[in-house]
């Protein structure tokens, strides 16, 4: 079963989301009634990481709520120039496991394709905000070039569209992709983690549904919300159409000081992901990348707070507690 609304519909409002996104810090403590003054570590200015934040998701915030957790993600802090001894701009790893421009192999048997720089929302704490995305070159001579490479290794059986956001291209280039990835014969599923539909739910068109359903890979969508007011009504329609269309739906969060480090926020996050037809997936551990410090939780808390929600919920609504580290096989967990 394909989505209801109309894709012409969807492609329109996709696009104003894009146009009317905030990237003034003024303009948006304006929309939500918030002084300056009630935020003494306001960075008005941010240098390297720039405001970018659409309008869908602005308004689900609370205004004249300096504190609220849909704005702390997104709110550029003078914390952020700070420099903190283990924050650095590669917390991951990824220039070393690069074996083509954009085209990352970390764990055996997938690949992790950047297919654009893009994002619709700059999350403060995103462990890819230093990347060189200027460096990769021209997309689509990079692309064909990581095309080679994943057809040349035949242990290669799921490719990760990653970026930036690979939401971000529209849908006859992914459309493109996804065909041109099929004909890998060795390439088994699909996988795209997006924080897209939780930001810009109108993003999930019919098309892109179809493109992700009507080939022979097993597709899976994992989004990225890490408090339950993110998932409003149009997040849980949007959603639950791509889960009656057959693609498999999972959340990672990550955990963030001042965010989700409560139980009770924990809990009812993952019981709203069920609700939109997601699993809840992973809990990832801060990336440790610079200007991030001020959201870190540590492991021993991360730890507590897991165990409280495990206490509440059964096993399939609590998701796995990792972090990754460069060069391990495989994300490592916490507990």
């Amino acid at each position: 079963m394909l989505p209801r609304r109309t894709g012409a519909c969807q492609s329109e409002t996709w696009r104003r989301d894009r146009v009317t996104a905030f990237t003034q810090v003024d303009e948006l403590l304006a929309f939500l009634e918030l002084d300056r003054t009630r935020i003494p570590d306001l960075d008005a200015e941010p240098e390297s990481w720039g405001l970018r934040v659409p309008r869908t998701f602005v308004e689900r915030m609370r205004r004249g709520d300096p504190d609220d957790p849909l704005l702390r993600q997104v709110l550029p802090l003078t914390a952020e120039r700070q420099q903190v001894a283990g924050y650095v701009t590669d917390p991951v790893g990824d220039a070393c496991a690069e074996r083509a421009p954009g085209l990352l192999v970390k764990y055996a048997g997938r690949a992790l394709l950047m297919v654009t720089g893009a994002c619709a929302i700059h999350c403060r704490y995103c462990f890819r905000r230093h990347f060189p995305y200027q460096d990769l070159g021209p997309s689509q001579a990079r692309l064909e070039r990581a095309l080679d490479e994943i057809a040349r290794d035949p242990s290669l059986t799921e490719v990760v569209l990653s970026g930036g956001d690979p939401l971000m291209l529209d849908d006859d280039r992914l459309d493109a992709l996804i065909r041109d990835l099929e004909r890998i014969t060795h390439l088994q599923r699909l996988r795209l983690h997006s924080r897209v539909p939780v930001v810009s739910p109108s993003r999930l068109t019919a098309r892109l549904v179809a493109s992700l359903t009507r080939g022979r890979f097993a597709s899976t969508l994992v989004i990225h919300a890490n408090h339950p007011r993110e998932l409003d009504e149009a997040v849980r329609s949007a959603l639950l159409d791509w889960r009656a269309a057959g693609v498999t739906l999972l959340n990672q969060s990550v955990l963030l000081r001042g965010v989700n480090d409560r139980i009770e926020i924990l809990t009812e996050l993952s019981e709203r992901l069920f609700a939109c037809g997601v699993l809840p997936y992973y809990l990832h551990g801060l990336d440790p990348v610079a200007g991030s410090a001020h959201f870190e939780v540590d492991d021993a808390e991360a730890r507590r707070l897991l165990d409280g929600v495990r206490a509440r919920l059964p096993g399939y609504l609590v998701p796995r507690l990792v972090r990754e580290i460069p060069g391990d096989h495989s994300k490592r967990p916490l507990e």
